[in-house]
């Protein structure tokens, strides 16, 4: 475990240990729930645990953490250079760029202690009131870090809500933000945690500087700071492999997962991490959300931030999961979260319950706890949103502009559908290496909202939800030619196999959660056919099957582009359209009617005309049905699109 807790002197103050924090009468907002400590069996269990974590490779070794501390060192040493610079060009005195500073420091997982191997550093350079973050800091530093040929990736993203700049040094992910305090001088020493800092500065500032000040008072409000930062670093692990680990998605970020640990610690002084573990499920299944969580009392100040408060801001009030940050000015860190993505992390709390209580009766280990989310064996409809660009650099600042955004898309079909469609996002993404451009695809699980009462043949129409989303989408300050967004509604057997890196597994314990949940299975969701329009088609696998249906709004349909072959296959729209073994017929409308009226959200049931030629007729007149009571065309249109999967909206 050695390098697991990387110290931190060279750039900002350590944290202070354990025996440090002075007793008092009771951690937080309210007296412990226990005081409990461990017996020789949560000894034991805390032993195998610790060992699991050890074993499963989320403790970086030493030789990463010094690279860390050097990476950090040159960043210092760096953006020294750049004020010195900055302050001689703004034609201030020699002894005022002799005393020209930039102060480094560090928040999130590294300042907390519970960084692994990969993991970004969160850093917040610190400058003097006439270094301004618009200008010199996305721009002028920005041009010092492209001429180093140890950064690499550099991507400035100035119209965040924090604005940051992404880059790697070395091999190291860095996210860097830019505050400018009221001081002609930063000391080295300058002290972060002092409530002076947010003298003088504007809503973003407060927000940039808000990480560092959050993290030290964490640590503060931490009985024990070893069990909260072994506990952290094992929820975090689990949040990961169950999918819940994303707070751009709406799910739950390394602050949240702190300040949730943080309380729980504050519950359970005594304990140590495997009873840490045990009773965070038990009593974030059982908590009455929305009842914010808190570390300690929300401060009002006179500096006149705003302060999270639904008793005085009614939109806090709509907040469904708050956790709010224990320093000056307190924010609900949790914003993000909606209903879709609150059931699904109350579902996953159960699960981590339900292991648990097996592992408290020596049934199950560590690892079932652990064990990755099957995401595609538990739905049966996804939306799958796809983004191509012309190379890899334009496709990271593009990708990250969509999955800023793809909450918003979970808000408004939430709208649009009365909040009885949920969506439950992926937070990973996934690439077809095969593509001659650069490519990344997210998906979206969906289903109906349990308990909901649904008619027969019910559908969710959200192709106006889709193209508003796609329309906020395109206007992206910094989009280039070749930068195109594609969403369509693809079941579980269309799945492409790049989302299966690993190859295809399906887990036969697993049932699809609308299964569980007993969701109606004559309720569709009518969102998007997978269809071309005018452009190159993608490369057709031997298997795939026919599809029905009439042209749909170009706005809406899922463009294919990058194609391996030069030849531009154009679809007839004049009128509604059959592609039966790959060939477009035109057809009668009033038979689509029927068919329509026929098809009632079931399987599609397709015939290969040249292995079997007279199969449509046989089926009709094996079936019996309506033999002899209607033409013999419309009879067979009938039947062959009886069993339709997808139904269109005609």
């Amino acid at each position: 475990m050695a390098g697991a807790n990387s110290p931190n002197s060279s750039v900002s103050p350590p944290p202070p240990p354990p025996e440090q924090n002075q007793p008092s009468k009771h951690w937080g907002v309210t007296k412990s729930l226990s005081h409990v400590g461990p017996t020789n069996v949560d000894i034991q269990r805390n032993r195998e645990l610790q060992k699991f974590l050890l074993d499963s490779g989320i403790y970086e070794s030493a030789e990463e953490s010094a690279k860390r501390e050097l990476v950090l060192e040159k960043l210092k040493q760096i953006v020294k250079v750049w004020v010195k610079q900055l302050t001689r060009i703004k034609g201030y005195s020699d002894q005022m760029v002799e005393d020209a500073n930039a102060a480094i420091f560090t928040f999130g997982s590294y300042r907390l202690g519970v960084h692994g191997p990969g993991s970004d550093i969160d850093t917040l350079c610190v400058g003097p009131s006439y270094i301004n973050r618009e200008e010199d800091f996305f721009y002028g530093l920005h041009c010092i870090l492209n001429e180093i040929e140890e950064v690499t990736e550099l991507q400035p993203i100035p119209d965040a809500r924090v604005p940051v700049m992404k880059f790697k040094f070395d091999g190291i992910p860095i996210d860097l933000l830019y505050a400018s305090v009221s001081l002609l001088v930063v000391p080295d020493d300058f002290d972060i945690s002092n409530i002076s800092v947010l003298y003088n500065i504007d809503e973003t500032t407060a927000c940039s500087l808000n990480g560092c000040r959050v993290a030290d008072q964490i640590l503060k409000l931490v009985p024990n700071v070893e069990n909260f930062r072994t506990t952290l670093q094992c929820l975090k692990f689990w949040a990961k492999r169950r999918g819940i680990y994303s707070n751009v998605m709406g799910f739950l970020g390394g602050v949240n997962w702190a300040i949730l640990v943080a309380r729980l610690c504050q519950f359970y002084p005594q304990a140590n991490p495997s009873m840490l573990v045990y009773r965070f499920f038990r009593v974030y299944t059982l908590w009455r959300w929305p009842n914010a969580v808190t570390l300690c009392e929300i401060e009002h100040n006179a500096l006149g931030f705003t302060v999270w408060d639904p008793r005085i801001n009614a939109w806090d009030g709509l907040h469904l999961m708050p956790i709010i940050t224990p320093a000056y000015p307190c924010m609900n860190s949790s914003y993000n979260v909606s209903a879709s993505t609150l059931r699904v992390m109350l579902e996953q709390f159960q699960f981590g319950k339900n292991i648990c209580e097996d592992i408290e009766l020596n049934k199950l280990k560590w690892s079932a706890l652990f064990e990755s989310y099957s995401f595609f064996e538990s739905y049966k409809n996804f939306l799958q949103v796809e983004m191509i660009a012309s190379d890899l650099d334009d496709l990271r600042s593009w990708k990250g502009w969509v999955e800023s955004r793809l909450r918003q898309l979970i808000l408004k079909i939430e709208r649009d559908t009365g909040e009885i469609l949920q969506c439950h996002p992926n937070p990973r993404d996934y690439a077809d290496s095969s593509k001659q451009c650069a490519h990344s695809a997210f998906f979206m699980g969906l289903q109906r909202k349990q308990g909901e009462v649904v008619q027969e043949g019910q559908q969710f129409d959200i192709r106006k939800t889709v193209d508003e989303f796609r329309h906020q989408i395109k206007s992206y300050l910094y989009r280039k030619p070749g930068m195109e967004i594609y969403v369509s509604h693809v079941r579980r057997k269309q799945i492409p196999s790049y989302a299966y890196p690993e190859g295809y597994k399906r887990n036969r314990n697993t049932k699809p959660i609308d299964e569980v949940l007993q969701v109606d299975k004559m309720s569709t969701v009518s969102v998007l056919k997978r269809k071309k329009i005018d452009g190159p088609e993608l490369e057709r696998s031997p298997e795939k099957r026919a599809s029905v249906g009439p042209k749909l709004q170009d706005s809406v349909l899922s463009e294919r582009i990058c194609a391996r072959s030069s030849v531009v296959e154009k679809a007839s729209m004049i009128q509604p359209c059959v592609f039966v073994d790959g060939v477009t017929k035109q057809v009668d409308p009033t038979i689509l009617k029927n068919v329509r009226l026929a098809s009632n959200g079931r399987d599609m049931k397709l015939i290969d005309r040249d292995k079997e030629p007279n199969a449509t007729v046989a089926m009709v007149l094996k079936s019996g049905e309506g033999v002899g009571s209607e033409p013999v065309q419309t009879n067979v249109m009938r039947h062959v699109y009886k069993q339709l999967r997808t139904p269109c909206i005609f």
